[in-house]
C-alpha cells in the first residue's frame, strides 16, 4: 500500500489488526497495516483458502447486489461494509441502475475515510461511521436521511458480519430491530461463517484470530442459529446455503475446494409484511 497515511484518522491505532483492514488484505486492496498484513498472512498459513472463501463472499454481494435492483430496490444500506475494494456495492448497483442510492455504515475509521474518498463527487452516496447496535445513529443521521426513504424499499446488506458479535448483544435481537425499522418489500442479504464448516486449519485459523484481535472476536454459528437472523423475512431460493450455491452463474462463483465452498452462509429475504 502507498506510504502516505495522510488519510489515515488519528485516533486508528494502527498497531492492532482490524477486521476490515484484514479482510481487505486478503481481497487483494491495500488499505491495511503491518499488523493487519501479519495476521492475514498467518491465518492463510493455517487456512490456505481463506482468500478464496472472501472471493466467494464478494461474489455472492455481486449477486444479491442485481436480483435486488431486479426486483426495483434502489437504495442500500450496507452495515460493517469493510474497507471499499474491487466490485463495490454502489459500482454494482448504479452500473444496473444509475439512480441507485447506497451508504456504507462501518465503526472502523479506517474503512469510513477510505469510502469518504473513494465516493466523493458522487452525490448518490455515502459513509457513516456508526456501531450497528446504534440504529437511531444510523437511521437519524444526515447521510441516511439524505439517500434513503423509508417509505419504499431498502436492500440491507449484512455480509460477514455478525459473526462478530456475541451471544450476549443478541444478533438475532439487533437484525429484528433493522428489520422493524424498513418497510415491506424490502430485502435482506446476510453472509456468516458457519460452523458446521471445517475446511483444513479453519479451526487454528479462528483461535489465531481471537488470540491477536482481542476486541473483535469471531462467533461461529450453526445453520439453524443463522436461520433465526430471517426471523420475519421470507427467504428466496435456494434458502440458506453456502456463498457458491446461492444463484451461481458459473464454475468462477465455486472454489475448487469443495470445503471452502461451505465457509460461509449466505441467504436473501424479502419482508413482505409491517
Amino acid at each position: 500500500m502507498s506510504h502516505d497515511r495522510s488519510w489515515v484518522p488519528p485516533e486508528v491505532d494502527t498497531t492492532v489488526p482490524s477486521p476490515a483492514r484484514v479482510y481487505d488484505y486478503w481481497l487483494g486492496g491495500g488499505h491495511n497495516f503491518h499488523p493487519d498484513r501479519a495476521l492475514a498472512e498467518k491465518i492463510i498459513q493455517l487456512m490456505p483458502g481463506i482468500r478464496d472463501a472472501a472471493r466467494l463472499n464478494r461474489s455472492f454481494l455481486r449477486r444479491a447486489a442485481l436480483f435486488m435492483v431486479e426486483s426495483g430496490v434502489r437504495q442500500f444500506l450496507d452495515i460493517g461494509a469493510g474497507i471499499p475494494t474491487v466490485g463495490n456495492l454502489h459500482e454494482i448497483v448504479q452500473d444496473a441502475a444509475p439512480e441507485c442510492r447506497v451508504v456504507y455504515v462501518d465503526k472502523d475509521p479506517v474503512a469510513v475515510a477510505h469510502g469518504e474518498l473513494l465516493l466523493a463527487g458522487n452525490d448518490r452516496t455515502a459513509a457513516l461511521r456508526a456501531d450497528l447496535r446504534d440504529l437511531d445513529d444510523i437511521f437519524e443521521s444526515e447521510q441516511v436521511k439524505a439517500q434513503i426513504d423509508l417509505d419504499r424499499p431498502v436492500g440491507l446488506f449484512m455480509l460477514l458480519l455478525l459473526h462478530f458479535v456475541p451471544d450476549e448483544w443478541d444478533p438475532a435481537a439487533i437484525l429484528a430491530k433493522y428489520r422493524d425499522r424498513l418497510p415491506p418489500g424490502s430485502i435482506l442479504a446476510l453472509s456468516h461463517v458457519a460452523a458446521e464448516a471445517k475446511p483444513a486449519g479453519m479451526d487454528e485459523a479462528v483461535q489465531t484470530y481471537n488470540q491477536k484481535s482481542a476486541q473483535n472476536q469471531a462467533y461461529l454459528r450453526t445453520r439453524d442459529e443463522v436461520l433465526r437472523f430471517f426471523d420475519g423475512f421470507e427467504l428466496v431460493e435456494p434458502g440458506l446455503v453456502g456463498c457458491p450455491a446461492w444463484r451461481p452463474e458459473g464454475q468462477g462463483d465455486f472454489s475448487a475446494n469443495a470445503e471452502i465452498n461451505a465457509v460461509p452462509w449466505c441467504g436473501v429475504g424479502i419482508k413482505l409484511s409491517a
